[in-house]
């Protein structure tokens, strides 16, 4: 998945200017799953005629997956954890890893990941989709998460703390953005790590959450395709992004030094007026003044009575 990189700068954004970005860009993304909740009737038929077509293609691989997982909560549990946690966790530790080891390519980084966030938001709004573990109990799944819970923080309502699913919009699974951030924190620990195992690491993530999301019946694996969709397309716009950005940036510098030019006036003493031959206070003279005053001096003294000497 290339990433332009030439138009990176340097040296790291500062670090106090790129954490108010962050945060506003994720409550908007929280928020957006909020406002985009849509009728559960639509999302369920959406979500049918995902899991028709992936029978018809024979990608339906969510059911053995979701078996396996119910069958044996040595496999299950773990998988609810990585679910519930994985993502909040690693993708911001590779951000800050790139902000502090490859500054160079940081701000494409963050612009990627940001771009395709923001398009999963739309996905959402268009799309919105029943999970496997919502779907009745006749279609053959299990709610990992709710068989589970009382062994970990969440409750039935996904993978929110308990009492608190209103938070979380439960019908936004298409695209899967657990799998784009997975994918997204793959390809640059495979691209920018140096270590062997890290790398190794780096293509595992993305394929051990996509198991993850089907077999806890939270995602279809036409959400984990859109997933990867979304942040290709967000690679492909990182570069337009970031070129409007400075142009955006530059124009509202531009603005800033004219308003502040303008509030200045051009004339040094502000409107006072001097009398000929009147010097500010502490002005400096000039040579040639110093000049004109000594021979003023000598002249006085030519013309003063010789009792004065």
């Amino acid at each position: 998945m290339p990433l332009a990189t030439a138009s990176a700068p340097r040296h790291r954004p500062r670090w106090w200017a790129e954490l108010p970005l962050i945060a506003v860009v994720y409550a908007v993304y929280s928020a957006g799953r909020l406002l985009v909740r849509s009728d559960v009737s639509t999302a369920v038929d959406h979500g049918l005629r995902i899991l028709h077509l992936e029978k018809t293609l024979f990608l339906n691989a969510e059911h053995p997956l979701n078996r396996l997982m119910t069958a044996h909560p040595s496999i299950g549990i773990p998988a609810d954890f990585a679910y519930a946690s994985l993502h909040y966790l690693v993708t911001p530790a590779v951000l800050i890893w790139i902000y502090r080891r490859r500054a160079a390519v940081y701000r494409t980084a963050r612009t990627w990941l940001m771009t395709s966030t923001l398009l999963g938001l739309v996905g959402f709004a268009l799309l919105p989709t029943c999970p496997p573990r919502l779907l009745h109990a006749t279609h053959g799944f299990v709610d990992t998460m709710a068989r589970y819970s009382s062994y970990g923080w969440w409750g039935t309502e996904a993978s929110a703390p308990r009492g608190m699913g209103w938070m979380t919009n439960q019908y936004a699974a298409m695209p899967s953005l657990h799998v784009g951030w997975a994918l997204w924190c793959g390809v640059l620990l495979w691209r920018h790590a140096r270590h062997p195992l890290v790398r190794t690491a780096g293509v595992m993530y993305p394929l051990v959450t996509t198991i993850v999301v089907m077999g806890t019946a939270n995602h279809y694996f036409l959400d984990a395709v859109a997933g990867a969709a979304v942040m290709t397309v967000g690679a492909l716009l990182t570069g337009p992004v970031m070129r409007l950005a400075d142009r955006v940036r530059a124009a509202a510098q531009d603005r800033f030094v004219t308003a502040a030019s303008a509030t200045k006036s051009p004339i040094v003493s502000v409107g006072c007026k001097t009398s000929a031959g009147e010097r500010i206070p502490g002005q400096r003279t000039s040579s040639a003044d110093s000049t004109d005053d000594a021979a003023s001096g000598d002249a006085a003294d030519d013309g003063a009575p010789a009792a004065a000497r």
